[in-house]
């Protein structure tokens, strides 16, 4: 289904069903007000909200989807049952969810961009859309080799249970309240926050061609999830704060994990991507110059332009063709201005724009370059069109 389609279309789409649990784990955190909340129980709150967390951002994020470092079939599995715990459905669904996410970050094929759908869809609501159900296996072929991660996505919720069943054994309802579905929650909307607020509120370092930030607030909150902007222009990166201050928790337990061996081969970002001088690739340059290129009206200047050739009187036309008037632009010559035609923006002027727009980066020029034939592209084709 096409995220632009009729919004009784995405309504049809919605499983219902399988928004019931994820409600009643949210209304069963009010039983609390029944339990209790006990100091044991919140200490478990705390002490699983830190763990999954980290086994999200360090397995499900930097481990399963972009195998930013390398371990053993036992910490694998074990990072896998930790994640999965959280509820959030199997390590092959998400990874094969989030590998398609980069492919398609912030266009209309993104499973969860703010940009195209609004917040509260790309924070939770594309979970419960039938078209995201499915797990693309083709995405995640080198997950799939393991039995023990095709057991765990076969069984996606057992690891929840059993923690939960455990919680319950060490404390009673409030540890299954407070220390489970609390917690759970938490790990929910923190992870949630990344899809949704990461793409919307935060600065951006880099140009990356897609809503990407960075949030210092959640970077503390998800253990350093929340440098987004550095993490989509070198998604292979164990690390996520790529400076000293920017504060990476998931980042620095991973560094004592392989000081024992349990980690090892923890993929850094080069110095050239450190001092943002890599040139972009084609994809994110395509991407920046349709942003840019939309700054510009096409359809007000084509139209601008036709109406202003009806008036004209045909003697007056000296030009043989309007490709020849729009190409007259790339010398920041306005076109015949004795017909009272538009002004047609120059290259310069899509320059300043993109100073503006864009961090720094040594492929400006190409982002330009690009906006500006598509722009003129545009322009054409719809004089062709009106004609």
């Amino acid at each position: 289904m096409s995220p632009n389609a009729p919004a009784d279309d995405h309504h049809d789409d919605v499983m219902y069903p399988s928004a019931i649990p994820f409600v009643l784990v949210h209304l069963g955190c009010f039983a609390a007000i029944w339990s209790g909340v006990t100091w044991q129980a919140v200490a478990i709150c705390g002490s699983l909200y830190v763990v999954r967390m980290f086994a999200i951002g360090a397995g499900y994020h930097r481990y399963f989807s972009h195998r930013a470092f390398a371990t053993g079939r036992v910490f694998q599995f074990i990072l896998a049952c930790l994640a999965q715990s959280t509820a959030q459905k199997s390590v092959l669904w998400w990874a094969a969810k989030h590998r398609h996410h980069h492919l398609h970050s912030d266009t209309e094929l993104d499973v969860h961009s703010p940009r195209q759908r609004g917040f509260l869809y790309s924070h939770l609501g594309w979970i419960f859309y039938r078209e995201h159900d499915a797990t693309d296996l083709v995405k995640v072929g080198d997950l799939t080799a393991y039995p023990e991660l095709m057991w765990l996505h076969r069984l996606e919720l057992l690891p929840a249970f059993v923690l939960a069943a455990l919680c319950f054994l060490v404390a009673g309802w409030s540890g299954l309240i407070v220390g489970f579905l609390w917690s759970t929650v938490l790990v929910y909307h923190a992870t949630f926050c990344i899809n949704s607020l990461a793409h919307v509120h935060g600065r951006k370092r880099y140009v990356t061609g897609d809503d990407s930030r960075n949030n210092w607030l959640l970077a503390l909150v998800t253990m350093g999830e929340g440098w987004h902007n550095n993490h989509h222009a070198y998604q292979s990166s164990v690390r996520q704060g790529f400076y000293w201050w920017e504060i990476d928790v998931t980042y620095y337990v991973l560094k004592v994990l392989s000081w024992f061996g349990v980690v090892w081969n923890m993929k850094a970002p080069p110095e050239q991507v450190l001092r943002n001088e890599q040139p972009l690739g084609a994809r994110v340059i395509n991407r920046a110059a349709r942003e840019l290129a939309g700054r510009f009206d096409a359809p007000k200047l084509a139209h601008a332009i036709s109406s202003a050739l009806h008036r004209a009187d045909p003697t007056q036309l000296q030009l043989p063709t309007l490709h020849d008037i729009l190409n007259r632009a790339h010398d920041g010559v306005d076109a015949l201005t004795h017909l009272h035609l538009p002004r047609i923006p120059t290259r310069e002027e899509f320059l300043a724009e993109a100073k503006a727009m864009f961090a720094r980066t040594r492929s400006l020029n190409e982002i330009v370059d690009h906006a500006y034939e598509q722009f003129l592209a545009s322009v054409r084709a719809q004089l062709v069109t009106a004609r």
